[in-house]
């Protein structure tokens, strides 16, 4: 499995891995989704584009699972699929290629409402394999 639930009273605490740092974000923006609904239920028949820039990686992740969460409660779409591509030239580049479909809360079965990510706890480890843990406010 590419994430997992940790253990945390009140959040989700999440861990994701990934052979690169694209594969890592790809996990994270997909745990971010099925923590809110279930992925599975997802068919991939519109496509949306994510541009983010940010100063450092741990801001990144942050801007990203920010806007996973707008992208699914407050435009209604439900993702199914990421393509992530991550570039440096001073600053980190996030642009992702998104694959799903509009929200249907009978089809796609709400789970939780996540209010936002938090710097809290977050960590990005760059060895073989990534990994990133991060926290999301409920």
């Amino acid at each position: 499995m590419a994430y997992r639930d940790l253990e945390h009273m009140t959040d989700a605490f999440i861990e994701v891995t990934g052979n690169t740092l694209e594969e890592a974000f790809e996990n994270a923006g997909i745990s971010v989704v099925d923590t809110m609904i279930d992925i599975n239920s997802v068919e991939e028949e519109k496509h949306k584009k994510i541009e983010i820039v940010a100063k450092d990686l741990n801001n990144l992740l942050y801007n990203w699972l920010e806007e996973i969460i707008i992208l699914t409660i407050t435009e209604g779409f439900a993702a199914r699929r990421f393509s992530v591509t991550l570039t440096k030239n001073g600053e980190y580049s996030l642009v992702a290629n998104i694959d799903g479909e509009e929200i249907d809360f009978k089809k796609h079965h709400f789970k939780l409402e996540i209010k936002s990510p938090t710097f809290h706890l977050m960590e990005i480890k760059q060895e073989k394999p990534i990994m990133m843990r991060f926290l999301l406010d409920l």
